[in-house]
């Protein structure tokens, strides 16, 4: 909510450049998924409880991912009550979801799909840069 309200402010201004903006953060968020896809495993270790401050610094690297998507939100002119409402519940369900599967699958299939989720998002870059920029037909 808080990046939609943003993005409304700075709509005028960042529109020109709204597409590479976009293609910048998903192909950089996606080649680094690629990167730890395909680097080489360490060894198993056991996870390691961190505290507080790394799980604050996630929920904040988290809480500027979803401000970002905010923003672009509010280029598109959508209502942000049922889009908040649908993220809130797909978020929910899926995060649930993925959690039970990952404890049962994880190991096996865990760096195959973070390589694929990295390409697909690059994909995802590539498409809104390249529609943005007229070079779809």
């Amino acid at each position: 909510m808080i990046g939609w309200s943003l993005g409304l402010i700075a709509a005028g201004v960042v529109q020109q450049i709204d597409h590479w903006i976009a293609f910048v953060l998903l192909a950089g968020v996606g080649a680094h998924m690629v990167w730890h896809g395909v680097r080489p495993q360490r060894e198993e270790q056991p996870p390691v409880r961190r505290g507080l401050m790394p799980l604050i610094a996630t929920a904040v690297g988290t809480s500027i991912d979803a401000a970002a998507v905010g923003v672009g939100l509010a280029f598109i002119g959508v209502n942000i009550w049922i889009i908040a409402l649908s993220i809130g519940l797909t978020t929910f369900t899926l995060t649930t979801l993925g959690m039970l599967i990952g404890a049962r699958v994880g190991a096996r299939i865990g760096k195959h799909a973070e390589l694929l989720g990295g390409l697909a998002l690059i994909g995802i870059g590539a498409f809104i840069l390249a529609e943005h920029m007229g070079w779809m037909a």
